[in-house]
């Protein structure tokens, strides 16, 4: 199921068009994020909700994905190498943002005060999605 932006008016789907656009006539390559914005003469603002548009009304239409790397930049229906290390990089990244989550806010919450609730269900919670993210991490 597509998630829901608060980015989906009428503008950002225009601006989400524009960059298609953009990124289809710069295919195979990419665009890094200032060439995005001089190439489609939009603000940084106006491609920051323009891309968040596009990835939705991409999941929507079932399109090919759009993916970023350092080197290349904004690319969409990339080749099936580059998709699998844009995946296995936010993988990384995710589980990097849980595991610091866990450690720096929820364990000491946690010691803090062992028997509430709320804390033993979110430590289970995130237990489980650190478990599957280092299973996928690892494949």
């Amino acid at each position: 199921m597509p998630r829901a932006s608060r980015r989906r008016g009428d503008a950002a789907l225009r601006h989400a068009d524009t960059l298609r656009f953009v990124l289809f006539e710069a295919r195979p390559a990419g665009l890094l994020f200032h060439q995005l914005t001089r190439a489609s003469d939009l603000t940084p603002s106006q491609a920051r909700s323009g891309l968040a548009a596009l990835r939705d009304v991409i999941a929507d239409q079932g399109w090919p994905p759009l993916i970023w790397s350092r080197s290349d930049g904004y690319q969409i229906g990339a080749e099936r190498a580059a998709l699998e290390a844009y995946e296995r990089k936010v993988i990384k990244e995710k589980l990097t943002e849980f595991r610091r989550f866990i450690t720096g806010t929820v364990a000491p919450h946690a010691a803090a005060h062992p028997g509430d609730k709320w804390v033993r269900h979110i430590t289970a919670q995130l237990n489980s999605i650190e478990s599957t993210l280092d299973l996928v991490n690892s494949y």
